[in-house]
């Protein structure tokens, strides 16, 4: 195991100590920027995070302010979250307004995946307990499940949250048990970006999805990986993005219309009919992974990438370039 992955461990299981199992208050999470003590069961709660909104309203709470969850998406949640609101939070775009979200008077601040410098952290902090990320990761390098657990944690209800990643863990294990095929095969989440591919590459969570169902980021990717999340790709180096499937990350046509690229026809994955074109809100979806967009993840990306994973440019695979 690397150096990398014995700190991940190491600061998770001393952020996740075991409590009481009663979930008893107080409760002390340790972060980044220090200690947080949450005094007593949070009732009016605010997510910073991107996607945030997802885990909690599994775990029955709806925020009192929430970030948008898809850049100018036209709802508070996606369309599989909007009968669990409860009410309609405030929902606030780009940077952080501290004085907007002490306006919503919360008892808690989630900010697990939000991006906040330790500034904005001590500003937050006097409006209310802030949760902040574990100490020596990244600041969207926290793996879903902790997340989703920390969070729960915050709120009281870290029981029913270990069952639902328990069950999202099994469903998982079941789609590799049943695509053997897919182990050790390569695939990346790509994009272009000022007319040059890119690629989320082993630190971002949506290459991890693709993880989870036994594929592999390229070695060439890997290689050129060092902290950001995504790896912009030239022209001339195509390697890091030559996989057996790329999800790419955009349905538009535009999106579409920029891949007419030189170096695309010599991908793999366009040889041989393995490139998924999503939504952007089926994107956005494996982006944010939370308890209440995996579920809805898996099950419509394993049938595309079936189709795609077979090694047959024959096979049709929904939203293809045709």
């Amino acid at each position: 195991m690397s150096f990398r992955s014995n700190l991940l461990t190491a600061v998770l299981a001393f952020a996740l100590a075991t409590p009481a199992l009663a979930q008893e208050f107080p409760v002390t999470i340790e972060h980044k920027f220090g200690t947080t003590v949450i005094e007593a069961k949070p009732e009016r709660v605010a997510s910073l995070d991107y996607g945030g909104i997802g885990n909690l309203l599994k775990l029955g709470v709806t925020p009192v302010i929430v970030r948008e969850w898809r850049d100018k998406f036209p709802s508070t949640t996606p369309p599989w979250g909007q009968s669990l609101l409860t009410s309609e939070p405030v929902v606030f775009a780009g940077d952080i307004d501290p004085e907007l979200v002490a306006s919503t008077d919360p008892d808690v601040i989630i900010a697990l995946a939000s991006g906040i410098d330790e500034d904005l952290y001590a500003k937050l902090s006097l409006i209310a307990p802030v949760v902040a990320i574990p100490s020596g990761l990244g600041d969207y390098e926290l793996p879903w499940d902790q997340r989703a657990l920390i969070a729960a944690r915050a709120l009281g209800v870290e029981a029913e949250a270990q069952n639902q990643i328990d069950a999202i863990h099994a469903r998982f294990a079941e789609v590799r048990e049943s695509h053997p095929e897919w182990a050790g095969k390569t695939a990346v989440v790509g994009r272009i970006v000022d007319g040059e591919f890119s690629a989320f590459n082993k630190l971002d969570i949506r290459a991890k999805f693709l993880n989870e169902f036994g594929f592999v980021t390229p070695t060439a990717l890997d290689a050129i990986t060092e902290t950001a999340f995504f790896n912009l790709v030239s022209p001339e180096l195509i390697e890091p993005i030559d996989a057996d499937v790329i999800v790419w990350y955009g349905g538009s046509a535009a999106l579409q219309e920029s891949l007419d690229y030189p170096a695309r026809p010599f991908l793999q994955a366009t040889a041989k009919g393995g490139e998924i074109f999503l939504t952007d809100e089926h994107l956005a979806a494996i982006a944010r992974q939370e308890l209440l967009s995996i579920p809805v993840a898996v099950d419509f990306l394993v049938p595309l990438l079936e189709a795609a994973a077979d090694g047959d440019p024959a096979t049709p695979v929904e939203g293809a370039l045709q």
